[in-house]
């Protein structure tokens, strides 16, 4: 069949909720049958976010082949359970990147480079790569940031186009806004509704879909008046009140009938009928009333949770496999480097350090690290989590202040943790780090491979540093076991110490695999240990 798109773009403010409703709706089409990619259109002029701060982009969200991505992808992989890769996500930078490495080429003969036609080439190009790469049969496409932003303006001319291209019949458009709320009358307003479709349409793009979001109900009338003032059918108006949990909205839509809408629109007929018990069962499950379990999460970037994003729906996936529901206490790492602070911890029943980069906060996690460890608290630790594990016990065995990672100490006495041989040389910082999905051997009689229950796993990696092997024999003999290798064996993977409940950690990022109906095993084991802890 030709290759059927649906193209999302975001009305009247940003983060209104489109990557979430793309990825419901990519779970709508999944349900009958089809295959489903989703790509991300990212105006930022950076390649990839991969050296944005997490204060500024949220997390950095890796697929198997390296590529460093929007945190949406993440919503877009944990919906509808497909593996994407770097065509997915498409920045300016990356557009403009191309051409004008094209032109330094001479590929394009001496012409005039301009916005239209070579910039609107390359987007589409990127648009088409997704379904030969992918093999999806529809791809949803969300432009990101607002309509009106400058900087959007070539790819919403992109995606003009693509209606010639593709045709009518192989193309959607939703436009997903926001409703405020006039708090003095309790109203909602559709006005900012209004002028943002207007907008839209004044650069060619008319909406067949709208989905008003809203933090309240929304009752007939007003969709009639979004209906009839933007030029939309009545029954193409989707009202999008937030949900007590992301994983409800695929069932809200499917209860509107957004799927079978779906399918008229592109002149598709289900291959199958949508089986959602699973997915409800595992929506009941999260609502179901269950007892607490208070996690410590101590990380360099707690002001805004989306930095941890795919570290906190692991351990929420993970919860909802145990049956508990998980209360994160977010506490930033710099908090703890003050002994008289600790106490933050005497709550938490188990406790994670997620990954991060520079020095900032590093004794912080350490102390955290050492907390764990004597009062024999469960302890995840993930990438950097892993790295300061190592460096913590190190101290402890050696009796010293002075084990640690070069990164932070370049000339430390005893770098228990340094830089990969292959990064000494490196000077530039985007997309040169160990990336994307590698084997991992797990050793028998570990905590690692009892939870795994397999031999081989893989597992997406994102690091410069690693574990110095001239530190194996010391540490092993202290009681660290390496129960998690690369297949030649010269990679630690990771990392548990034997005489602890559980206190382990990763090397890699398992976090970035764990889906809502099937949670990651080593969170899993993770929350196990934490009940057993816990009685």
């Amino acid at each position: 069949m030709e290759t059927k798109y649906i193209f999302l773009t975001g009305g009247v403010l940003s983060s209104v909720g489109k990557g979430v409703t793309a990825a419901a709706l990519g779970r709508l089409l999944k349900e009958r049958g089809y295959q489903v990619a989703i790509q991300k259109l990212d105006p930022y002029i950076n390649v990839d976010p991969g050296t944005m701060s997490p204060y500024q982009h949220g997390e950095v969200y890796v697929l198997d082949d390296g590529a460093e991505t929007d945190l949406d992808l993440g919503h877009y992989e944990r919906f509808i359970d497909t593996s994407l890769n770097q065509v997915c996500n498409v920045t300016t930078g990356q557009v403009y990147e191309e051409v004008i490495s094209k032109e330094r080429r001479g590929d394009y003969l001496g012409g005039t480079i301009q916005v239209i036609p070579h910039i609107t080439n390359e987007i589409k190009k990127r648009i088409g790569l997704v379904s030969k790469t992918t093999g999806a049969e529809i791809v949803l496409v969300e432009v990101g940031g607002t309509v009106g932003d400058i900087e959007s303006l070539p790819f919403l001319e992109s995606l003009r186009q693509m209606r010639s291209d593709v045709g009518r019949t192989n193309s959607l458009y939703i436009h997903v806004t926001w409703l405020p709320h006039i708090g003095a009358t309790g109203e909602l307003k559709t006005k900012p509704t209004q002028h943002s479709v207007r907008e839209l349409r004044s650069i060619g793009i008319s909406p067949d879909m709208i989905f008003p979001r809203s933090d309240y109900h929304v009752d007939r009338e007003l969709l009639e008046k979004i209906a009839l003032f933007c030029d939309v059918e009545l029954h193409a108006v989707v009202p999008m009140v937030t949900a007590e949990n992301l994983y409800q909205i695929p069932l809200l839509l499917e209860e509107r009938e957004v799927g079978q809408l779906l399918m008229d629109r592109l002149g598709l007929q289900p291959r199958q009928q949508p089986d959602w018990e699973p997915w409800r069962n595992m929506v009941e499950r999260i609502t179901a009333e269950k007892p607490t379990l208070n996690i410590a999460l101590v990380g360099k970037y707690v002001e805004l949770h989306d930095a941890y994003m795919s570290v906190r729906e692991a351990l929420h996936h993970a919860g909802i496999t145990v049956g508990r529901d998980i209360q994160i206490d977010w506490i930033h790492s710099s908090e703890l480097e003050k002994e008289a602070h600790l106490s933050r911890l005497q709550d938490a029943a188990g406790i994670v350090v997620p990954g991060g980069f520079g020095e900032r906060g590093i004794e912080g996690k350490i102390n955290a690290i050492t907390y764990a460890r004597e009062h024999r608290i469960p302890y995840l630790g993930l990438c950097l989590g892993m790295q300061l594990m190592v460096v913590e016990f190190a101290r402890h065995v050696l009796d010293s202040g002075q084990p640690n990672s070069t990164e932070f100490n370049p000339s430390t006495p005893h770098p228990v943790i340094d830089l990969m041989p292959d990064q000494r040389d490196i000077t530039d910082m985007g997309g040169t780090m160990r990336l994307g999905l590698y084997p991992c051997q797990l050793q028998k009689d570990t905590i690692a491979a009892g939870a795994y229950d397999q031999e081989t796993v893989q597992e997406r990696h994102r690091h410069r540093f690693e574990f110095n092997n001239a530190y194996r024999d010391v540490l092993g003999e202290a009681g660290m076991k390496f129960s998690g290798l690369s297949p030649d064996g010269r990679l630690v993977e990771i990392a548990e110490l034997a005489d602890h409940p559980f206190m382990l950690g990763t090397q890699f990022h398992p976090e970035f695999l764990s889906r809502p109906y099937r949670s990651h095993p080593l969170f899993n084991a993770f929350l196990e240990a934490v009940i057993k802890g816990s009685t």
